[in-house]
C-alpha cells in the first residue's frame, strides 16, 4: 500500500485540486498491482510548490539556477520502523498551470502524467542515457493508460 503525504507551499494547487490527498492517493490506487506494493508499507511525501520555491532547490541540490516541472530526491535509507520511505517528489504549480493546461481535465492530466514520472524516479529510474530514457518513458506510459483507465 502506498501512503502520499501532501503538503502545499502554493495557495493556487487548491483552485485546481481541491482534496489534494485524495487525489493523489487515488492516483497511487490506480497503479498496476505491479506498483501498489500490496504488502508492504509505502510512502513518500509530496511537496506542491510553485517556481520560485522549485527554482532554489534546483540550484542547492542540481546546481542549476532555473525552475522546472519537478524535483524527485530517492531516499537512499528507505527503511523506517517496518513502513518504505520511498523519498520526496517536489512539483511546480507554475509549469502545470500552462496555458495549454488552463481547462482542468487538461491540467489534472498532466499534473498525473508529472507525478508518475516523478514516482518512477523514487523507484530508481533515470533517463540520463537513452535507453534508460526509452524504459522509464515505457513505464510512465503503462502506469499513465492504468491510472486513466481507473480514474476515468
Amino acid at each position: 500500500m502506498i501512503n502520499v503525504e501532501v503538503v502545499s507551499e502554493e495557495k493556487n494547487w487548491s483552485k485546481k485540486i481541491k482534496k489534494k490527498e485524495i487525489f493523489f492517493q487515488s492516483i497511487c490506487k490506480s497503479f498496476p498491482k505491479k506498483y501498489q506494493f500490496q504488502n508492504k508499507k509505502i510512502f513518500f511525501t509530496l511537496l506542491l510548490s510553485n517556481n520560485k520555491q522549485i527554482k532554489k532547490l534546483n540550484k542547492k541540490f542540481r546546481n542549476k539556477n532555473k525552475p522546472t516541472d519537478i524535483l524527485s530526491f530517492p531516499f537512499k535509507d528507505k527503511t523506517q520502523k517496518k513502513r518504505l520511505y520511498l523519498g520526496d517528489i517536489i512539483i511546480s504549480y507554475n509549469f502545470m498551470n500552462t496555458s495549454q493546461n488552463k481547462k482542468l481535465n487538461l491540467f489534472h492530466d498532466n499534473v498525473i502524467k508529472i507525478f508518475i514520472h516523478g514516482f518512477l524516479h523514487l523507484l530508481g529510474f533515470d533517463h540520463a542515457k537513452l535507453n534508460d530514457y526509452k524504459k522509464m518513458l515505457k513505464e510512465e506510459n503503462k502506469i499513465y493508460q492504468s491510472v486513466i483507465k481507473k480514474l476515468y
